[in-house]
């Protein structure tokens, strides 16, 4: 694929109905959605009003040209796994018992001390046969990006 940047590139599970987004589109996709929202034509009381995914495919396909990124399924797809992503992150910095969790500007990540964390994901765990090996594995994961 001489001359195509990847990052322009969709690429798709073997299911071939997921679409793995780099973060280059993330940006985009939220920036984009920032524009919409001060613009104003789509805003509404409750988030965008209807037809705000086919705007933000045009305003994709002008920022991110080789991206094609669609409405349905990739872009509300997409909107929704951040919605979803940034809900457990409010939940944690604001919600009940959470105390102890902070928000680091300079390497935009969540901190807090390691009982604070052990704590969380004792309450958040569903089931707790599982809780030894994947303490270990997300302490890991946690350091590996410190």
């Amino acid at each position: 694929m001489s001359g195509v940047s990847e990052s322009n590139v969709p690429s798709q599970s073997s299911r071939g109905t997921k679409r793995k987004w780099v973060p280059e589109e993330d940006a985009a996709l939220v920036s984009c959605m920032v524009d919409l929202h001060n613009v104003g034509t789509f805003n509404a009381d409750t988030g965008f009003k209807a037809g705000y995914l086919n705007e933000l495919e045009k305003m994709l396909e002008k920022a991110l040209p080789n991206a094609m990124l669609k409405a349905r399924p990739n872009i509300e797809s997409r909107i929704r796994l951040l919605k979803r992503d940034w809900s457990i992150v409010y939940d944690m910095l604001n919600g009940q018992n959470n105390s102890g969790f902070g928000w680091d500007d300079h390497r935009q990540v969540i901190v807090a001390e390691d009982a604070v964390w052990d704590s969380y994901l004792k309450v958040r765990m569903s089931s707790t046969l599982y809780y030894p090996i994947l303490t270990k594995l997300i302490t890991n994961m946690i350091s590996s990006f410190l």
